[in-house]
């Protein structure tokens, strides 16, 4: 027949034959790929370096290629293994996971230490962590372990008053000298809930250490205030120490709130603070400034303490700024009125100190600027860092003399009194910080107090 050849049909097999080949290569290369997918990943963290009375530990599981298919948490010591946390996840699809409906990223959580498994001893232990990828007729299973090792401490760090007659009072301050253990990671006193942090004695033997500690001005009851020392694994000794415990009510005062006084300090603050809710009345942006940023310019203050040295910069007792009259108190409870009715309440928690107009402002003491410039409620600023996280700050002043840096000495000119920030009229806002926490500024005020409370347990330059 015409156009017949042949060669023709032999072409056609050997071209199917090819085909076939090629399917089966390629076929061999996706199974082989797909069973040698990346296997999981596995990252373990802890809250803590050691496991003791309770370590939280936290495993990430990750394979995003196909998706976990198992992960598993396990405490082990010695022949002892303990599962802490487990889960398995369901196959998406009937061949394989699909990407959209597989579980690429798990974490387990358990909580280990003498409080969970009381089985444990003194010693180490291991966390392991074991992932699987979801496994199906195209992929095997590829589990991967990590282990985490961790030494196992059950006992509290050593822990030794030094000192005697702690007398004290309520927002006030003090100081205790205590000799603590070598496994003790961080030690210092707690009143209620703040802890203030010792430090190495000047001169004193291994161990000894002493706290310049704050008791807040809203705890009134003498059993919540502790010496303590605790170890990097959370084991804790404390023990009370407090001789003589003063209650000091707060008082209570009551400001009138007029609209000139908003007109006046709300724009200026509002305008000066990155983000501030500008919406509402002048009184809702006052109200905001004095509950939210308040709080956030506390929060901004208690990081300084972080920076302080390890010296005694200051000398003998603070000085009050000259020919001033105290016109607010440490501690007083303000109920704030604005035409009639209640509308706020906040605690002032410093000495507001008025002389003439633009007067000029001292450094209560010896001491570094950790902070000058706006500072919100304070207005303009200046945070003077005394050493041993003891601090003192002075706010609402119409110009500043000094910088960040600077080293000042006692009674140098810091700058002029003012109305700046949340101010009613020129004054000066006096503030004293123990690690942060507000004190009454008065006992640093009184050299009879420095002598007894502080002088005499520990030796000042």
């Amino acid at each position: 027949m015409p156009g017949y050849t042949l060669g023709t049909p032999p072409r056609r097999r050997f071209g199917w034959a090819a085909v076939v080949v090629v399917l089966v290569v390629v076929g061999a290369g996706v199974w082989g790929a797909l069973r040698r997918s990346p296997s999981p990943a596995i990252a373990i963290e802890s809250d803590r370096p050691a496991i003791g009375a309770a370590t939280k530990i936290v495993a990430h599981f990750s394979e995003p290629a196909w998706g976990l298919g198992l992960v598993r948490l396990e405490l082990v010591q010695g022949d002892r293994t303990e599962t802490l946390a487990e889960q398995r996840f369901p196959r998406a699809g009937a061949f394989s996971p699909t990407r959209g409906r597989s579980t690429p990223t798990a974490d387990l959580a358990a909580t280990v230490g003498r409080s969970a498994q009381p089985w444990l001893k003194e010693g180490q232990a291991v966390v392991r962590a074991t992932a699987d990828r979801m496994a199906g007729p195209l992929r095997s299973h590829a589990p991967v372990v990590v282990e985490k090792r961790f030494e196992v401490r059950l006992r509290p760090p050593y822990l030794e008053l030094l000192s005697k007659q702690h007398y004290v009072r309520q927002g006030g301050s003090g100081v205790a000298v205590l000799r603590v253990g070598a496994s003790a990671a961080r030690s210092g006193v707690r009143a209620g809930t703040v802890e203030s942090l010792s430090f190495p004695l000047p001169g004193g033997g291994q161990g000894e250490r002493f706290v310049l500690f704050a008791i807040p001005w809203d705890l009134d009851d003498a059993n919540q205030i502790r010496l303590f020392a605790e170890d990097d694994a959370g084991n804790r000794a404390e023990m009370p120490f407090v001789d003589v415990f003063k209650p000091s009510p707060p008082r209570s005062d009551r400001l009138e709130l007029s609209d000139a006084f908003l007109a006046k300090v709300v724009p200026a603050i509002a305008s000066q603070t990155p983000g501030f809710d500008a919406s509402g009345s002048l009184l809702d942006q006052y109200l905001r400034i004095n509950g939210e940023v308040r709080r956030a310019t506390l929060a901004r203050i208690a990081p300084l303490a972080a920076d302080t040295q390890p010296a005694f910069l200051w000398r003998g007792a603070f000085v009050q700024m000259p020919n001033t009259q105290k016109r607010a108190n440490f501690a007083e409870n303000r109920t704030y009125v604005y035409q009639g009715r209640t509308v706020d309440h906040q605690t002032h928690l410093g000495l507001d100190l008025a002389s003439t107009e633009h007067a000029p402002v001292p450094a209560a003491n010896a001491g570094r600027v950790v902070f000058a410039g706006w500072l919100a409620i304070y207005g303009n600023a200046v945070v003077i860092d005394h050493g041993y996280g003891l601090m003192s700050l002075y706010g609402h002043m119409s110009s500043l003399a000094v910088k960040e840096g600077d080293v000042v000495a006692k009674g140098q000119h810091l700058g002029s009194s003012g109305s700046t920030g949340l101010a009613g009229g020129d004054h000066l806002h006096l503030e004293i910080f123990v690690q942060g926490k507000s004190v009454d500024p008065l006992e640093w005020l009184d050299e009879h107090w420095i002598r007894d409370n502080i002088a005499t347990k520990i030796k000042l330059p």
